[in-house]
């Protein structure tokens, strides 16, 4: 049952992509191509407790500052 689908939406996507112009069939591709890549790996937390206490106080204040002025803005044109 599950390969039944599974081709079926492989034909729905095959037939779709051959309708698409050659340009959006190449973004597909590369879209494909991206979900199939590994996705990247991070670093555990406690290695970055290196750059605790990197930013002084005084910046930290002033981004904490600038993102609650930003964040009560309403832009009514936005969407």
């Amino acid at each position: 049952m599950e390969a039944l689908l599974s081709d079926y939406v492989i034909e729905q996507v095959a037939s779709r992509l051959r309708r698409l112009p050659e340009t959006m069939q190449q973004q597909v591709l590369t879209f494909t191509r991206a979900l199939q890549a590994p996705a990247p790996t991070g670093v555990p937390g406690r290695s970055l407790l290196i750059f605790a206490g990197a930013i002084p106080a005084d910046d930290l204040l002033l981004m904490s500052e600038a993102i609650e002025e930003g964040c009560e803005r309403v832009d009514s044109d936005e969407w």
